[in-house]
């Protein structure tokens, strides 16, 4: 095979994040070039370990295959036929990046192979940090270069935020898959059984719980802006037009009366339009 270019990698890591995060995509275009295309290729990345655990044909050899050439990716040797490693070998060598958070990720995507119901709260946000927080903490040295080393409690709150918020999108979709991200004590304090969850009602039980799990995802979100005057004045847009973005999820499914058994609801464009402007201009 032949080596892959450093724009043609970049260009084919914006077409990765572009087909699958419109949310992502529409918030991050307005970072400048050079960070801008890093955040392409991180989010190309997690995308490849993601798509492993849920798509791969031999989802656990496949994640040891991607974990043997991270480890040669961290020991320095150039992988030029993957347009991932090529474009993400260039980001190491701009920014400081947390080696930690990348291999945080991996663990969290292995999670998902092992673990299919959660007894806790506490053990749904341990899940979170590893498969989202993770994201947070990669993308901060690109978003704040001088001062990432201070926000990653910030960091780590949004994607607490925004995986909380996916498990409440995604319920229907994960029991499909036979895994149940809502907390059994959580389930257990509304009264909402194990019965009432594989038949799909949603009952009165089912939105208080519901609601009490976007309660602590709307707590994180706020925890998670709360040192945006930190960053630089480019990022600040970028960052909060993801996480409102991300958070207007919640209202969405409000408004369609909690049906996530047989929907998945997006934010409309015109909507996320809406959302953008405001806080442009707010």
């Amino acid at each position: 095979m032949m080596n892959i270019s450093l724009d043609k990698a970049y260009n084919q890591c914006e077409e990765i994040i572009k087909e699958n995060s419109k949310t992502f995509y529409k918030a991050f275009s307005m970072l400048p070039s050079k960070q801008r295309k890093a955040v392409w290729a991180v989010y190309a990345f997690c995308r490849q370990v993601d798509d492993i655990v849920d798509e791969g044909s031999n989802p656990e050899i496949e994640l040891q295959q991607f974990e043997r050439e991270f480890a040669r990716f961290k020991n320095g040797e150039l992988l030029n036929e993957s347009a991932m490693w090529v474009a993400l070998r260039n980001v190491f060598e701009q920014y400081e990046m947390n080696v930690q958070a990348f291999d945080d990720m991996i663990t969290g995507q292995r999670m998902d192979l092992v673990k299919k119901e959660y007894e806790t709260l506490e053990e749904v946000k341990t899940y979170s940090y590893h498969v989202a927080s993770t994201v947070g903490l990669m993308l901060l040295p690109i978003l704040a270069p001088t001062t990432h080393k201070e926000l990653e409690e910030e960091a780590v709150a949004l994607g607490i935020a925004m995986q909380l918020t996916n498990i409440l999108r995604d319920v229907g979709e994960d029991l499909e898959r036979g895994r149940i991200y809502l907390p059994k004590d959580l389930m257990d304090s509304h009264g909402y059984t194990r019965t009432l969850l594989e038949n799909r009602w949603v009952t009165s039980e089912f939105i208080e719980m519901w609601e009490h799990l976007a309660k602590e995802a709307e707590m994180y979100y706020i925890k998670g802006l709360q040192s945006i005057h930190k960053y630089p004045v480019a990022s600040r847009l970028p960052l909060t037009g993801a996480a409102h973005l991300y958070r207007a999820i919640l209202d969405k499914i409000r408004k369609e009366h909690y049906e996530v058994f047989t929907e998945k609801h997006f934010v409309t464009s015109q909507v996320k339009k809406q959302i953008m402007t405001s806080i442009s201009t707010g």
